[in-house]
């Protein structure tokens, strides 16, 4: 039960960095970036970045907070978008 809502929080955050950050470009509010980008630099560290589906939450995680502050460029936050929703569907199974 407990990897099903995580991975519910990283198919969120999938959906926040393509479409938020990435496709749309949508003007998503300080707060929920920031947010979700924590939770997942603290999902990581579950991991304790032993392995690489931590990586991708840590990685993640440093995008969605940098496209806070910063604007991204596109391929880096379709990249990212597309690894931690892989990662969210194979959760899911």
């Amino acid at each position: 039960m407990l990897v099903k809502i995580l991975g519910a929080i990283d198919f969120l955050a999938g959906l926040i960095l393509l479409f938020g950050t990435g496709l749309l470009g949508l003007k998503l509010p300080f707060a929920v970036l920031l947010i979700f980008g924590v939770i997942l630099l603290v999902k990581s560290l579950f991991g304790l970045l032993k392995d690489f589906a931590s990586w991708i939450d840590f990685s993640s995680g440093l995008v969605l907070i940098l496209s806070a502050f910063f604007t991204m460029p596109f391929f880096i936050s379709v990249i990212f978008a597309v690894l931690i929703i892989q990662k969210a569907i194979f959760s899911f199974f």
